[in-house]
């Protein structure tokens, strides 16, 4: 039966106590029953570590060199997309044979780890000056302003939640740099289009859009949804509209038509939806929704009406209140992609 740590120990110590009063390696061995070439053993790790303790061992050598390490780092930085499959191949190029798993790892240790890619719309270089513009233009105004600014949008609600996506390799705080995002167009089957409004009091009227949206299904809804939404949030008379640039939201009848209205809109940057703060509320309407797993299509628009009504007006609030911290992430992304 193996003897304990602490046993072996003190064994390993009377070995020592029995050397030391001149005893060589035959009798220690006869005195406690010992092989001579564990007596030896003993007796040489004593004189070289001053010591009997267990030492720690050092581990297996690393199978990825310094270079091939150089190699991978610089791999998935060019290309985030890179699969472990791929960076594997490429290091058998140079004769270093590794599982992939051992790549992840070692990557993780230098700090870039498989993560999800944001997605976000693809930004031309127009779009790009014109959101850097659009925020140094309103980086200054008051809050009251943003406060009696009705948000609105358009989004799909699936009926089963978002589809999967892919891993790419980054480091930390880099998630929306170009190289790290999924460029993506609007809409993207079970699913409704609905229509939103909020302002920093709330959520306005949520519509369910039925059939193909366009300039005409777009002025309905304004109709019937815009003026109701301003009065239940209480906005001033000064209030402004914010709607993207789709093309039926900018077509020459919808122009006229809020001109003929007299509703007063703001300017907006094309590709921005990280600029509508409503992008967090679509979220948080989306999770609401596929939390209650509606089963079908007509439960799926009556969730979506229901969640979208419970939303607290204080996150409403929080939200706009932020949103002069909105405008300085993309004046310091010169434009580009924020995090929010």
């Amino acid at each position: 039966m193996p003897r304990s740590k602490e046993i072996q120990e003190q064994m390993r110590t009377k070995v020592i106590e029995i050397c030391q009063s001149g005893k060589g390696y035959k009798a220690i061995s006869k005195a406690l029953g010992l092989q001579r070439t564990t007596v030896r053993a003993i007796i040489h790790k004593w004189q070289q570590h001053g010591t009997v303790v267990n030492l720690p061992r050092s581990a297996r050598p690393t199978k990825i060199t310094p270079r091939a390490q150089r190699q991978l780092i610089r791999e998935v930085t060019k290309d985030p997309r890179t699969t472990s499959k791929e960076l594997q191949a490429s290091l058998a190029s140079i004769k270093v044979k590794v599982h992939d798993s051992t790549i992840r790892k070692r990557l993780g240790k230098n700090g870039l780890h498989g993560r999800f890619p944001r997605h976000q719309p693809l930004l031309s270089k127009k779009n790009v000056r014109a959101r850097l513009n659009f925020a140094k233009k309103h980086l200054n105004d008051c809050q009251d302003f943003w406060e009696n600014t009705l948000w609105t949008d358009e989004t799909k609600v699936e009926l089963f939640g978002r589809q999967m996506s892919r891993y790419i390799w980054r480091r930390s705080n880099t998630a929306f740099q170009t190289k790290n995002i999924i460029p993506t167009v609007k809409y993207g089957g079970g699913s409704v289009m609905v229509w939103g409004c909020f302002a920093a009091s709330g959520t306005g009227r949520l519509a369910v859009i039925n059939g193909t949206m366009n300039s005409t299904v777009y002025q309905n809804i304004l109709k019937e949804n815009v003026r109701p939404s301003v009065r239940q949030l209480k906005l001033k008379r000064s209030w402004v509209l914010q709607q993207d640039n789709d093309t039926k939201h900018t077509s020459k009848s919808t122009s006229e038509w809020l001109n003929n209205n007299k509703m007063k809109t703001l300017e907006w940057p094309s590709q921005s939806p990280d600029l509508n703060p409503i992008e967090m509320l679509w979220h948080d309407l989306k999770k609401a929704v596929h939390a209650r797993k509606p089963s079908n299509k007509a439960e799926l628009q009556q969730f979506c009406k229901d969640e979208w009504a419970k939303i607290p007006p204080e996150r409403c609030k929080r939200l706009v209140a932020s949103y002069h911290k909105r405008l300085i992430a993309v004046i310091a992304a010169k434009g580009g992609p924020a995090s929010y």
